[in-house]
């Protein structure tokens, strides 16, 4: 799990760095969605370390946010839109429909999850399904 968080906090901060130079609108959109859906990974990692305390209607909000977010990713990538901080590799206009199933799958793990987090144990399986989720689309997709 501690793979998870790690990775979730990583995600956080390189998307706060990549924003700053970005000029192309829809390349600015991406950014902004996949940016509050690694706050919401951060927000479920913080409470899984102990960092900050559980509270379970945070953490299944985190969920719904990303669910959301997660269904917004095809439509954020249709315009094969480019910039020189955008982390999006040219395969995901080449092989889009691996790449909307996987955003599908994200949001099927997230959604299913919402509402089911009520104790602190439990967000390890929360954040393990969703960083293989987010981890099978970056290893794809992302530089």
């Amino acid at each position: 799990m501690k793979r998870y968080v790690i990775l979730a906090l990583a995600m956080a901060g390189s998307t706060a760095i990549a924003h700053s130079d970005v000029q192309d609108p829809n390349v600015q959109k991406r950014m902004a969605g996949m940016k509050e859906m690694a706050a919401q990974m951060k927000t479920l990692g913080a409470m899984s370390k102990g960092q900050s305390a559980f509270d379970a209607s945070a953490a299944n909000a985190a969920l719904a946010v990303i669910s959301t977010q997660a269904v917004r990713i095809p439509a954020l990538f249709e315009i094969k839109a480019d910039d020189p901080q955008s982390e999006a590799l040219p395969r995901i206009w080449t092989d889009h429909d691996t790449f909307t199933n996987r955003a599908r799958r994200l949001n099927e793990a997230a959604e299913t999850l919402t509402g089911t987090v009520q104790k602190k144990s439990e967000l390890g399986r929360a954040i393990k399904q969703l960083g293989r989720a987010c981890r099978s689309c970056h290893e794809t997709f992302k530089e």
